[in-house]
């Protein structure tokens, strides 16, 4: 076995390259909020939430190389780093990032062939996905929720696969904002002008409610609440910079996209 033996993943993201890999012997310990795959809940201890970690139960463990994501997870590096653990954050916010992400953490276990491979198939599934939605008769404007109060709108690769389902994102300034807090909407009718023809709510941790959003003031005029456009995509699939994100997550973006397609076309 090359490379580090024994893999802390502080994010559910790691987790799933390295099982896809076949590299889930390495790992020693999750996030709490892993969900997929279903499995790791079942086989790894779970030791970090996503801006706070049991640092003694990480150490306990004994990694020899532990993995996290972006400077919201800073202070839990900083205090590894101190205790002599080698860790890496990585910081990649767009679709081109998440392949990387896939070919270096697979590169960095010794499975570089078999990430390359799986990058490069990735690749051309979603290529696959923006050949479908240009035979679309015309591409909607989508708004996309991923917090509602206050509303923030979706980050850079959720708008990138919303382009790539066939659909515009209406609030493309904000997606290349990396904080969220920049992303906040001090004025939720900036939505009502901009007026989408689809709504997507994806609420990190919680259900969205369709009914609550189709009732803020002054929303009645927006095309996708009239037509009854509000559909959830769930946060485990579409909000983590991960592999979910290029395959369940798109998938269920593109659908909706479709179907508003063959509606509204």
């Amino acid at each position: 076995m090359t490379g580090p033996r024994r893999i802390v993943c502080l994010t559910e993201e790691p987790t799933e390259v390295l099982y896809a890999l076949g590299e889930s012997d390495r790992i020693v310990g999750i996030s709490g909020f892993t969900v997929r795959p279903a499995r790791a809940r079942k086989e790894k201890p779970k030791v970090s939430a996503f801006t706070s970690a049991k640092i003694g139960r990480i150490l306990e463990l004994e990694p020899d190389f532990v993995v996290g994501f972006s400077d919201i997870q800073a202070d839990i590096a900083a205090e590894l780093v101190r205790r002599g653990v080698e860790v890496w954050i990585s910081n990649h916010r767009s679709v081109d990032g998440i392949l990387d992400y896939i070919r270096r953490l697979g590169a960095m276990v010794g499975a570089a062939a078999r990430a390359e491979a799986w990058a490069d198939e990735l690749q051309r599934r979603l290529e696959r996905i923006q050949a479908q939605a240009a035979t679309l008769p015309r591409r909607p404007k989508v708004y996309f929720e991923e917090w509602d109060d206050p509303p923030i709108t979706g980050i850079r690769w959720v708008a990138e696969l919303v382009r790539i389902a066939g659909g515009d994102d209406v609030f493309p300034e904000r997606a290349a904002e990396p904080l969220a807090k920049a992303r906040i909407l001090e004025d939720p009718s900036e939505v009502v002008r901009r007026a989408p023809d689809i709504i997507m709510g994806s609420w990190c941790g919680k259900k969205f409610r369709p009914e609550h959003v189709a009732a803020r003031p002054g929303w009645d005029a927006i095309p996708a609440v009239r037509d009854g456009e509000l559909h959830e995509v769930k946060s485990p699939i579409i909000l983590q910079p991960g592999p979910a994100a290029l395959t369940d997550g798109v998938d269920a973006i593109a659908r909706i996209i479709r179907d508003w397609g063959l509606r509204h076309g």
